[in-house]
């Protein structure tokens, strides 16, 4: 029996590393494509356990795993040429899915980074196209999503081919280059001084407007204002000699001295000027009005008046002869 323990012991081991090699498991973020010497007997999508040939027998299988994940890769700066002539740099990614894994495993050995590097350049090619065709300002409106959808849509033939599914293309940057950066600023620069002239232009021209709206309001208002006061002026005027007519036509003599008053007061104001008036001018009859003892008016004598309106005081009258009077 102790001679026996080590042959069970061997047996025992082998049976243990052919089980091992025969079993091999998929988990659910994996696909497993099962190979012959070469040939691919199934591909496993389900994750789960599973058997196969064991390692050292003739018809032996080998297991190559891939992913069964959406996967991504990148496409940083790219020069692009747009239709005006003018190139910018383009950063893009791709999201995609080993859809068919027979077919990757025939046309890229099942080889992530072949295929990808293949749908890079034509990712490339894609993006270099959709872009010709457009100016820069389409990737910053509302037809960059359009324009994903197209690169989307040129690159899955390609994709297809090698056994992969395209979920998504995605634009992440759409850059000015150095020299194409200052040229569009100074475009933009020479629009915002042209749309503020046009503005400052619109504004002056209303201002315009507005004063000489506000002038001809001004006049008319003017105009209006002076014709009704001329109007109550005449008014006024009428009025007063209206007063002056009933004031005349009632006690004429008292009328005719407080025009007489008004005259002085106005003639022998404060003007600086002198004036040389004969005592018996019309213009002081009222100053020469007093009568001799008998009751006959006084003879005016020979005389004149030196008048200083700024004194504020009555006429001096000098006599040149003394007055005649009745024996």
């Amino acid at each position: 029996m102790a001679n026996r323990l080590p042959i069970i012991l061997g047996l025992l081991a082998v049976v243990v590393f052919l089980v091992w090699s025969s079993v091999f498991v998929v988990n659910e973020r994996e696909q497993a494509i099962v190979v012959r010497f070469g040939e691919i007997q199934e591909v496993k999508t389900e994750p789960g356990l599973y058997f196969k040939l064991p390692f050292g027998f003739i018809d032996a299988d080998s297991v190559q795993y891939v992913e069964d994940r959406v996967l991504r890769f990148d496409l940083d700066d790219i020069r692009v040429q747009v239709s005006g002539g003018k190139f910018y740099e383009v950063d893009a990614f791709v999201l995609y899915k080993i859809a068919d894994a027979r077919r990757f495993r025939q046309t890229v050995s099942g080889d992530q980074m072949a295929a990808e590097s293949r749908l890079r350049t034509r990712l490339n090619s894609a993006l270099r196209t959709v872009y010709g065709l457009r100016g820069f300002e389409s990737a910053l409106s509302e037809e960059r999503s359009s324009m994903m959808r197209e690169v989307r849509d040129q690159l899955r033939p390609e994709a297809e081919s090698l056994g992969l599914r395209i979920d998504d293309v995605r634009i992440r940057r759409t850059d000015l280059t150095q020299e194409v950066s200052q040229q569009t600023f100074e475009r933009m620069k020479a629009e915002r001084l042209a749309e503020a002239e046009l503005i400052r232009a619109r504004g002056n021209e209303a201002a315009q407007r507005i004063r000489a709206i506000a002038d001809r309001q001004v006049v008319e208002i003017v105009s209006e204002a002076t014709r009704d006061a001329e109007i109550i002026r005449g008014e006024g005027d009428g009025e007063r000699n209206r007063i002056f007519a009933e004031a005349f036509s009632r006690d004429a003599e008292f009328f005719e001295f407080y025009r007489s008053m008004n005259a002085y007061s106005q003639a022998l104001s404060d003007s600086g000027t002198t004036m040389v008036l004969s005592p018996t001018s019309e213009f002081f009859k009222f100053f020469g009005s007093a009568r001799s003892s008998n009751g006959a008016p006084a003879q005016a004598p020979a005389s004149t008046a030196a008048v200083s309106p700024g004194s504020g005081a009555q006429p001096a009258v000098t006599d040149s002869a003394p007055a005649e009077t009745e024996n």
